[in-house]
């Protein structure tokens, strides 16, 4: 048994410390994740924040058995989703009001403003709302594979589909994305 699945072992047991360090193990590369997938660095703080709690939680359903990192990686994409959901209330919200309405200005939108940036800042701006408008079945299996370099047997796992159908995701999110980019600038 290495030490990591040994952390792995003693935290599913309750072990604070080993939780602990298995966190400080795996923080950068998951608050990574969040962040490409929200767009946001304090929305991404907070959904990492939201994720190891919940994984708290939850850590006696987990089964040392399966890789620490895949587990905690289901967790953080299901808060993504959920984060997605409430944005997608609070855009709802703000056109119905109408953005003057003090209600609406409580809600916080993070969307970039491409068209004061130079070029190249436009452009990364417009990758940015293309990734974010991008169905959840195309978005995480793309931020999986080309972000964290996960295999596609890996992604299948966190995702719970076929290794097929990650390699057909992951085709569709870039020419979906490709289209929206050149549309955008």
């Amino acid at each position: 048994m290495s030490a990591r699945e040994s952390l792995e072992v003693r935290a599913a047991g309750g072990d604070r410390a080993a939780f602990s360090a298995l966190m400080t193990a795996t923080k950068p590369d998951l608050y990574r994740f969040i962040r490409r997938y929200v767009g946001d660095a304090d929305e991404a703080q907070d959904l990492l924040q939201e994720t190891y709690a919940s994984a708290w939680l939850a850590l006696k359903r987990y089964d040392p058995t399966r890789r620490f990192d895949v587990w905690l990686r289901s967790i953080a994409l299901n808060k993504c989703r959920d984060w997605g959901r409430r944005r997608t209330v609070r855009r709802i919200v703000r056109g119905v009001m109408g953005l003057d309405a003090p209600e609406a200005m409580a809600v916080n939108d993070v969307s970039p403003d491409g068209e004061s940036r130079i070029d190249d800042q436009r452009k990364a701006a417009a990758l940015q709302r293309a990734l974010a408008d991008l169905p959840d079945t195309l978005k995480a299996p793309l931020l999986l594979a080309t972000l964290e370099g996960r295999p596609h047997a890996e992604i299948a796992a966190i995702l719970q589909i076929t290794p097929k159908a990650v390699e057909t995701r992951i085709a569709r999110a870039r020419r979906t994305l490709s289209e929206r980019v050149n549309a955008l600038v």
